[in-house]
Formats: C-alpha cells, structure tokens, sequence
C-alpha cells in the first residue's frame, strides 16, 4: 500500500495531497493543467522533494520531514514512466529496457534472463536490437514500461502514458496497459487528460485543484459531480 501526506509551495500555490493507494488499486489524477498532478508524481518517485510530510511505501517510510527520511529516487524501488517516455535514443530497445538493473548492477545472467522476459511480454521480442528512434509511439510506450516493470517496482506511476501513441491505436494499447498493470498487481497512479483513460483504468479517480484534493472517490462518483465546472467538461470529452 501507499500512503502520500505531501506539502510543497509550488509558484502558484501550496500543494497539499493525502492519498492512499492499495495493492492492486489504480488511483487516477485529473485536473486543469497546472494543478500540480504530474508534481505529485515527481514528489512520490523522489524527483522533488516535500517541505513536509510523510511517504510511505509497502509499510517503509520513503520520505518523513519529522524523522529526517528521504530515501534517494533510485532506491524507492518505484516504476515512473514520464510523459515523453524518457528513452535513451542511442539505445536498442534491449538496452533501454536493461539499463535500470545495469544500473543496480545486477548480474549478466539476470539482467539477460530479466529482459527477455520482459520483451516477451511486451511483444517485443523481435525489436530487441533496434534502435528505439526508429520504433512508433505504442513501441516506445511499450519500452518504456517494460524498463518500469523489469525492476519489479512495488509502485507504478504512469504520467500520460499513451500521450505519444497515434490516436489509432490508442484503443488496443489501452487495453494492454490495463492489462499490464493488472498482472503486476501493485499500487498505480495514472495522470491522464483523456476521460477513455480514466473509464479503462481506474478503479477510483482524484480531482485535483490548484494542488487540493477536490474530489476523490469510485468513477461513477467522481464523474457524476456535475456541478464541478471541470467535471462536466471532463465528462463531454
């Protein structure tokens, strides 16, 4: 489970969030550009960091402004898959997908056995040696979440994630994003500006408000809120 109490002063306003997220639960943020989803995210992952508050993770505190905890990004153990995918272009697809257990310095062996299987999974086995420059949108985003899911990160969070996918095959890769997310069984947090998103991944949606928690509950709950200006222009998309 996740528990998030986070408070950083952003150049509009104070962000303030309190968010659990249980295993297996996909928590979506909507929200007006700017009303600070994406830095929630960051926050969580460990890119920013809170002026107070407290981050936990599985039952292990991450961040504490009362005890003094921060752990560093890369030991949060926390799939991120940004927006623009953050692929290393001079890379294969293989390369991409190895480089955080590299980094962890994981043995060879593993690191082979690892990707292959994530390659697998993502149907991407034939595209191993290909540089990820040539691939089309769903490829990389395909990239990109195997490089999350290889780690077997205890957390997901998916910032736009079919936001670079060509509006065609944005329904197929839709359906294997739920379904990727539903086999790893972990928290996920999914950013989104698209209400098919939030109708084929959420089990529960967050509204947020110049970095308010305004709403927070089952789709059909949040959804039905008409009387929210965003809300009802969300739900005509």
């Amino acid at each position: 489970m996740l528990s998030v109490h986070a408070v950083r002063q952003l150049r509009d306003f104070v962000l303030d969030v309190t968010l659990p997220v249980r295993e297996g639960e996909t928590l979506v943020l909507i929200g007006e550009n700017g009303s600070g989803k994406s830095t929630v995210l960051n926050l969580i992952s460990g890119i920013l960091t809170p002026d107070r508050g407290e981050i936990a993770l599985g039952g292990r505190t991450l961040f504490s402004s009362g005890q003094q905890i921060n752990v560093p990004t890369e030991n949060r153990n926390i799939g991120h898959l940004f927006q623009s995918y953050a692929l290393f272009p001079h890379m294969t697809v293989a390369e991409n997908v190895a480089f955080g257990l590299r980094c962890r310095k994981a043995p060879k062996s593993e690191i082979a056995g690892a990707v292959a299987e994530q390659l697998q999974a993502m149907h991407l086995s034939d595209l191993a040696d290909i540089n990820v420059g040539r691939l089309s949108g769903g490829q990389r985003q395909r990239v990109a979440l195997a490089r999350a899911l290889v780690l077997e990160p205890e957390l997901l969070l998916l910032d736009e994630p079919l936001a670079a996918v060509d509006m065609r095959a944005r329904g197929a890769m839709r359906k294997e994003l739920r379904e990727h997310i539903r086999n790893a069984g972990i928290p996920c947090i999914v950013v989104t500006h698209t209400l098919r998103d939030v109708l084929e991944l959420a089990n529960r949606i967050c509204l947020l408000e110049e970095g308010r928690v305004a709403a927070d509950g089952a789709p059909e709950e949040v959804l039905g809120m008409r009387e929210n200006a965003f809300i009802a222009s969300f739900a005509e998309r």
